[in-house]
C-alpha cells in the first residue's frame, strides 16, 4: 500500500487518490446501508407474518 501511495504522490495524483478513497468509502457505506435495509425489511416481514398468524388464531376462537 505504501508503494501505491508513493507512486501516486510522485506523479502528483493525490487528488485522484483522494477521489478513489472517497468513492470506496461511499460505496462501502452504501452497501452497509443496503444490508441494514434488507435486514429491517426481513424483520418487518417476520412481524407481519406473526401478526397474521395471531389474527388467524383469534378468528378461529371467535
Amino acid at each position: 500500500m505504501d508503494a501505491l501511495i508513493r507512486a501516486f504522490a510522485e506523479r502528483g495524483d493525490l487528488a485522484h487518490l483522494a477521489l478513489l478513497l472517497w468513492a470506496l468509502a461511499a460505496s462501502a457505506g452504501l452497501w452497509r446501508a443496503l444490508g441494514e435495509l434488507s435486514r429491517a425489511t426481513r424483520r418487518i416481514d417476520d412481524f407481519v407474518r406473526e401478526l397474521a398468524r395471531f389474527n388467524a388464531r383469534a378468528d378461529d376462537l371467535s
